[in-house]
């Protein structure tokens, strides 16, 4: 899930809906490739989101997140207006810094067209005005990010086959009718690239996380918000792991998928997953409280597995009022024999959707 998801379903649900439909998420379609890398226009809602860790060449470890989404604003097709917004792009980046202990983090948004926003149709081609995420012919995926605070040029090398997740690419997110992504993965991405900070360039490395979902519903009414997390394990093995928040946040669905090292899928159910918080972490710009450092409890064949979710520091909360988006927590995370990250949302006011 990802995300930032909380970005674009808060953003899109909020636009008239009018009397336009929107294709719903079906079991048995089988996704297709390379087309469903890039856009889906007719869905209502859709999202590139890239996670990872990066190592400097002195050993200094940092996290990174960009994320594209797009939505269809439910206005009449027949509009013949070349300015209205037949779909809307948006983009969150951020970079998690233990020196200073806080997000750095930028954002874009602009309607398709007029060469300034667009997410082709046929294969991964996504930009907002200087900010850009593609993959190439050979598989290579790279992304051209530029804030006031930071950028960074990164590729990103598959080093395994796409994971599709739940039933074949289908992920239920509740047990209502309609409420599922198109859902896959692409873990173990080896990245190359470089990262500018305080006018000083520097090469980089590391390893990241591509999920891609598509969506026209999503989420039960009931619901406030999830935890969601993407584990990269140094055995090669891969873990996405969410549950789906009520209004007392007890837990209105749960899923996801383990990869292991020999490329078998165990699939994982409401019954299969238990995130446990051991500690939290109070904001205070927000005034929300996060529970920052969780066990992730995961039920397999060959027993339950434990796993400790720490975070590289505890201030990774991304704070978009200013630009009229969400508040939601967004951070690297260690685990055992592993690293990702932790996607926490609806803990400041529950999802309006």
């Amino acid at each position: 899930m990802r995300a930032f998801l909380a970005l674009l379903l808060s953003i899109a649900l909020l636009l008239p809906a009018g009397a336009q439909e929107f294709p719903a998420v079906r079991p048995g379609v089988p996704l297709a490739f390379p087309a469903d890398h890039g856009a889906h226009p007719d869905f209502r809602t859709e999202w590139w989101y890239v996670t990872g860790w990066l190592e400097a060449a002195d050993g200094e470890e940092l996290g990174f997140q960009v994320t594209f989404f797009r939505t269809r604003p439910g206005i009449d097709p027949a509009n013949p207006s070349r300015f209205a917004p037949a779909q809307v792009l948006f983009a969150h980046a951020a970079l998690s810094d233990p020196k200073l202990g806080a997000l750095m983090h930028g954002e874009r948004s602009a309607r398709e067209g007029f060469g300034l926003a667009e997410a082709k149709v046929g294969d991964a081609d996504i930009a907002i005005r200087d900010w850009h995420l593609a993959r190439a012919a050979d598989g290579r995926w790279t992304a051209e990010v530029t804030t006031p605070d930071f950028a960074y040029s990164l590729g990103f090398r598959p080093t395994q086959d796409i994971f599709l997740q739940g039933e074949a690419g289908f992920s239920r997110k509740g047990t209502g009718e309609g409420e599922a992504s198109y859902y896959y993965s692409m873990p173990q991405l080896e990245v190359t690239g470089t990262l500018t900070r305080e006018g000083r360039t520097i090469e980089v490395t590391g390893r990241a996380w591509l999920d891609r979902e598509w969506s026209s519903q999503f989420l039960s009414p009931e619901a406030t918000g999830w935890d969601w997390t993407g584990l990269n394990f140094d055995d090669g093995s891969a873990l996405v792991a969410f549950r789906i928040r009520g209004r007392e946040e007890d837990t209105l669905y749960a899923g996801g998928s383990w990869r292991r090292p020999d490329g078998t899928i165990v699939r994982l159910g409401p019954g299969d997953i238990r995130f446990e918080p051991q500690r939290h972490w109070r904001s205070e710009r927000t005034g929300a409280t996060y529970p920052v450092a969780q066990v992730l409890t995961v039920r397999l064949p060959e027993g339950e597995r434990r796993l400790p979710l720490t975070p590289l520091f505890d201030d990774q909360e991304l704070d978009g009022r200013a630009g009229g988006l969400p508040v939601y927590w967004e951070g690297a995370v260690r685990t055992e024999g592993g690293r990702g990250y932790l996607e926490l949302t609806g803990y400041t006011t529950p999802l309006s959707l």
